[in-house]
């Protein structure tokens, strides 16, 4: 399958925000929703954001073999459905996946012609100051991701590309750039050559 775009970034890096703004400027691109076992968070909706689903039903769908991937991250388990990958994938849609280092590892081991972006805060200072979210200190659960986002960081050379967003606009023009590179790859352009070749139009 050559028409997956994997996007990772430690929390606070400003990915999501990214990822919406990529989707407002390629709307045939398909976004992957993917399943968790953590609560919706205000202003987010199941089956748009994410699929909230209980712990024990991950866990069956884990043994059913549903997942392309799955994960634990901070405590709560994250997924890509098979069901989720196929169908919003059928008739060559490109799919843009929002996961952590972990699932990105195994969709990469699957599907080695995926296109892979690691996304990353300017400096250390700056994640720290995300992940405050104007608090006066961090608290025990931005602590934690802060922590974790050192841990992710240390995988970025399993990526193919790595975009530094310093500045929102820049690193939107930088993966918008990736995208209409990946899409110009030769094997994904291989049936219209060979058409022309064959005197089609």
């Amino acid at each position: 399958m050559r028409n997956i775009i994997v996007i990772s970034g430690p929390s606070g890096c400003g990915k999501s925000t990214l990822i919406a703004r990529l989707l407002a400027e390629f709307p045939e691109l398909q976004f992957s929703v993917s399943h968790t076992t953590r609560p919706p968070r205000p202003g987010e909706a199941d089956g748009k954001d994410y699929h909230f689903v209980s712990a024990e039903r991950f866990e069956r769908m884990v043994r059913a073999g549903r997942f392309a991937e799955w994960a634990e991250v901070h405590g709560r388990r994250y997924g890509t459905s098979w069901s989720e990958v196929r169908s919003r994938s059928a008739g060559g849609r490109t799919l843009v996946l929002d996961i952590d280092t972990q699932g990105a590892r195994n969709i990469k081991e699957q599907f080695p012609e995926a296109m892979s972006v690691f996304v990353v805060p300017p400096s250390l200072a700056a994640l720290k100051q995300r992940l405050r979210q104007r608090q006066e200190r961090l608290d025990r659960e931005a602590r934690q991701r802060l922590g974790a986002a050192l841990k992710e960081l240390r995988a970025y050379r399993r990526y193919d590309y790595v975009i530094v967003n310093d500045e929102l606009a820049a690193a939107l023009a930088d993966l918008c750039c990736l995208v209409v590179a990946f899409h110009r790859q030769t094997p994904r352009n291989d049936a219209a050559v060979r058409k022309l070749l064959r005197g089609g139009k």
